[in-house]
């Protein structure tokens, strides 16, 4: 008995449909609700998470004067651990963004709070250069990392660093949900991370992957940086959060993902700075997960959920049109409750819900463009997709 290639054809697409469903089902189930981060988050630790009271050098590489910079910044001046260090770190003497940690140190004098202007570049990695010129100045024994835009709430600096008091713990890190600021596209962004990225980490994180690390937070002994080599020993990788981490688990060390979720603003303006952004995140996926990056096309739910209706409607399916048309149902579904876990607030869930169709088509778009180029664009500077990897630095 022969099988002729359309009816391959047919079973491969019905497949296909059937896996994204299945896909953004189990997304749905791994994703915490975002309501229930809110109320966990103003509990201020008052919960019976463990608590870490070692002091903590916060380095925070600041580019700029992002909007809400000064908010964002000040939530970790309103911490509740007993002794830490925040220290602040542009590249230029007239950097707006000095104007903001001036206003921070005269509203928390009580502050251990630093400024470092330093303008030497080390390697490719215009950020790890920032973060290499701090370095210098931290004084305690734990290190956090935190990029500009996040917030936090009280009690997070004790939570991120409970676990480094385990000495096999290389690395603690968090995600993070995406704020709006600002108008259409700004929405569009929050969904990229809110509803595609997020719910990826959730999944594999469950399945036992530790492969990540998160800029949003990286908290770290001092002891551990200076045995991978410190910060010099990423200053020309792309994907610097992940590369530090993995350095920590290449010495036999494990990952930590936090029950603490952060905050971050996405400040996109309009179409064009939005795609540089998402590529460029696609992009260093590529460079560190190649064979994962190829099979991201099955996460679009979308674009599949609209190729099995079409399919079943016109009966293109080789007399499969019930499976495909209950797949298709239990994939719209499932995409909505996604969106539904992902909402804050019910006004947000009904604004954004229509842009839910067009979020998924643009990530698949994406994802394609993404698949070429050797170049990202990150704050102005051109760097290149290949990940470099420092000599030594995987504890050898």
């Amino acid at each position: 008995m022969t099988v002729s290639a359309s009816s391959l054809w047919d079973w491969l697409l019905i497949g296909l449909c059937c896996i994204a469903t299945a896909y953004v089902v189990v997304a749905a189930l791994a994703l915490p609700s975002a309501r229930s981060l809110v109320k966990r988050a103003s509990n201020d630790g008052r919960g019976g998470a463990r608590r870490s009271a070692a002091a903590v050098s916060v380095l925070k590489p600041l580019c700029g004067a992002e909007p809400r910079l000064y908010e964002n910044l000040s939530t970790f001046c309103e911490q509740t651990h007993p002794c830490y260090q925040l220290l602040f770190g542009v590249s230029s003497s007239a950097d707006p963004a000095i104007a903001v940690v001036r206003r921070l140190q005269a509203a928390y004098p009580e502050r251990d709070i630093a400024l470092v202007v330093d303008s030497r570049v080390h390697g490719h990695n215009l950020k790890v250069s920032n973060l290499i010129n701090l370095a210098a100045r931290a004084k305690h024994p734990l290190i956090v990392l935190a990029d500009s835009d996040i917030a936090v709430g009280r009690d997070y600096l004790e939570a991120v660093t409970a676990p480094l008091a385990d000495p096999k713990v290389g690395i603690v890190t968090c995600l993070y949900h995406a704020k709006s600021v600002g108008g259409f596209w700004t929405r569009i962004g929050a969904q990229f991370i809110n509803e595609w990225f997020a719910p990826s980490v959730r999944i594999a994180h469950a399945g036992g992957s530790r492969s990540f690390g998160f800029g949003a937070t990286l908290a770290l002994r001092s002891s551990v940086l200076s045995d991978i080599g410190g910060f010099d020993a990423l200053k020309d990788c792309l994907a610097d959060d992940y590369w530090l981490a993995e350095y920590t688990r290449r010495r036999g060390m494990t990952t930590v993902l936090s029950e603490v979720v952060v905050d971050t603003d996405v400040i996109e303006p309009d179409f064009s700075t939005l795609w540089l952004r998402e590529t460029r995140w696609l992009r260093t996926i590529r460079s560190i997960n190649p064979l994962g990056f190829a099979f991201l096309f099955i996460t679009f739910t979308f674009p599949w959920v609209l190729a099995g209706a079409l399919l079943a409607l016109h009966g293109q399916a080789g007399g499969r049109e019930a499976v495909l048309a209950a797949s298709t149902a239990l994939g719209v579904c499932a995409r909505i409750g996604l969106h539904a876990r992902a909402s804050r607030e019910r006004g947000e869930f009904w604004r954004d819900l229509p842009l839910v169709p067009l979020r998924d088509a643009l990530l698949a778009a994406q994802w394609f463009v993404a698949a070429f180029g050797s170049h990202v664009v990150w704050r102005g500077a051109r760097m290149p997709v290949v990940a470099r990897v420092a000599e030594g630095s995987d504890g050898s």
